[in-house]
């Protein structure tokens, strides 16, 4: 059975963005169906749009996050805070490892650079070039760590 980096590796060498792949390896967990989620993501691959802003594979992990973990009650402050906490926390063990969570410094590409709107074809150079595979493997594998710390530390490690 694949782990969920495994999953959204996959998902992003089959032609999902990388916002699709990372969204994509929580689907079935998130109570939504495959086409909803990959409506959902298809806007922010390429750092949104190919504007080379915040990374695909960050962006997919908040929505998976949020699906799994986030509060839909408007007033519920302490929700929303904790939730929050939990968004810098990913963000900033994606920062530690990869040294940005923004696109365009992932790809090594000039300062606010953004790219035409037409996505590339996805061919054998496209992914020697790019290290898009592994940063959704990363990010998708870093939120299943952090719901099973989350998870443990809230039900305790015995069960």
């Amino acid at each position: 059975m694949e782990n969920k980096a495994e999953t959204a590796k996959r998902l992003f060498l089959s032609g999902a963005n990388c916002s699709q792949a990372v969204i994509g390896a929580f689907q079935p967990e998130c109570g939504i169906d495959f086409d909803t989620a990959m409506r959902i993501a298809s806007g922010f691959g390429g750092g949104m749009g190919r504007l080379r802003e915040v990374c695909g594979a960050v962006s997919g992990m908040f929505m998976a996050a949020g699906l799994l973990r986030g509060s839909s009650d408007l007033r519920d402050k302490a929700a929303k805070d904790a939730h929050y906490a939990l968004i810098q926390e990913l963000a900033e063990a994606f920062r530690r490892e990869n040294g940005s969570i923004v696109c365009r410094e992932l790809l090594g590409l000039g300062a606010a650079q953004a790219d035409r709107p037409v996505s590339e074809a996805r061919t054998p150079e496209y992914y020697r070039k790019r290290p898009c595979a592994e940063l959704v493997a990363f990010a998708a594998g870093l939120l299943e760590e952090k719901l099973k710390e989350r998870l443990r530390a809230e039900f305790g490690a015995g069960q």
